[in-house]
């Protein structure tokens, strides 16, 4: 079994929260903000859910090409 993350079961500091939005702002992968908050990603994204911050990478194409 794997150990679990620094913070498991503690509750979020202001400071964490701000961390997570600039690391959504960045578009940093979920996994990555996880590691870096010394959370699991299903905690990030429950509490970005909670807050209403989205997690999907902004002004991206869904394809990957280039326009014009």
């Amino acid at each position: 079994m794997t150990k679990p993350p620094a913070n498991h079961g503690k509750p979020w500091t202001p400071d964490q929260v701000q961390n997570l939005k600039e690391l959504a702002q960045h578009n940093t992968p979920t996994r990555v903000m996880g590691l870096k908050l010394g959370r699991t990603p299903q905690a990030v994204a429950s509490k970005a859910s909670d807050i209403g911050l989205s997690l999907k990478p902004a002004n991206q194409s869904p394809y990957g090409g280039r326009k014009g």
